[in-house]
């Protein structure tokens, strides 16, 4: 198994909100996101969110506070607690999270990307 450029597979697609998945770890995927303006409310009742900003800066709002995130930091969003990302700027991310994970969790709606979409 060859290393992975983070860096390369960023380049390789250029849509907002649509995690990519990049490698697999027992039962979890690590995922690449572009992120830019805000997301939906939401929450994933079963599990926690990794997010590790890998270049730019986002907020992730939640109910009674809002967490800022700059390149290299990282949050764990506890499950079942509803969160709002957003960025003002495009910020690239790596998500954590367990395979078949909707990014939208039980919201839905437009911004809800295919699962399991690899690059």
């Amino acid at each position: 198994m060859a290393a992975i450029n983070l860096a390369e597979k960023l380049t390789r697609f250029n849509d907002h909100w649509s995690p990519r998945v990049v490698a697999e770890m027992n039962d979890y995927q690590l995922k690449l996101v572009k992120i830019e303006g805000g997301f939906v409310w939401h929450n994933h009742e079963h599990t926690d969110e990794v997010f590790l900003v890998i270049k730019g800066s986002m907020c992730i709002e939640m109910e009674d506070e809002t967490v800022q995130l700059h390149e290299g930091e990282m949050y764990v969003v506890p499950k079942g607690v509803m969160h709002k990302p957003y960025a003002e700027e495009e910020c690239h991310v790596m998500l954590v999270e367990p395979r078949e994970v909707v990014n939208t969790g039980e919201t839905g709606g437009e911004l809800t990307a295919e699962n399991d979409v690899w690059v």
